[in-house]
């Protein structure tokens, strides 16, 4: 009993430091893409979760409640006014009406244009979930909404409300890096 014993727990130590130096082979998709019950889930999920609304959606006075989603994404009037000029964020109701998907895929992959945009980011997606972005945006109910207005060059002050962008440094304090 005391050499069955022995052998058992020889054998345990053997087989553990055998785990220990194994390799795991794990399959994994050429790309990561966030995978829902359906293309609109992931859709809706990533909208909420990489801030789409944050600039494509009106905002209400801070702490009234949240835009209703079938009022979402129809773009807004208020400028990010900055160096770069002043930018307004699309109507993505509007946009994808007037893009096929495929369009919309090759747009939100080659598109480089003025901040606030991350475009570095939108670039980045896979393209499954551009997919899952554009069927969500058009599964919306209701009216698409106006366009927004165009944007400004550098220079030009903006007649619609706008939110300064410029950094305002005192006097004296070096450029921030």
């Amino acid at each position: 009993m005391r050499i069955s014993m022995w052998t058992a727990g020889l054998a345990g130590m053997a087989l553990l430091g055998a785990c220990d130096n194994a390799q795991i082979r794990v399959a994994t998709p050429d790309a990561t893409r966030v995978v829902a019950a359906t293309d609109i889930e992931a859709g809706r999920y990533l909208v909420q979760i990489t801030g789409c609304n944050d600039c494509h959606t009106p905002r209400g006075a801070p702490g009234s409640p949240p835009v209703p989603e079938a009022d979402s994404l129809r773009g807004t009037g208020v400028g990010f006014y900055g160096p770069w000029g002043t930018t307004y964020a699309a109507n993505l109701r509007l946009t994808t009406a007037n893009l096929t998907e495929d369009a919309w895929v090759d747009m939100l992959s080659t598109r480089d244009a003025r901040p606030i945009m991350p475009w570095a980011s939108v670039r980045a997606m896979d393209d499954a979930d551009k997919r899952a972005i554009y069927r969500y945006i058009r599964s919306l109910p209701g009216e698409p909404g106006e366009a927004v207005p165009d944007g400004l060059p550098p220079g030009q002050m903006p007649t619609t409300p706008y939110e300064d962008l410029n950094i305002k440094m005192p006097a004296g304090a070096p450029p921030p890096r």
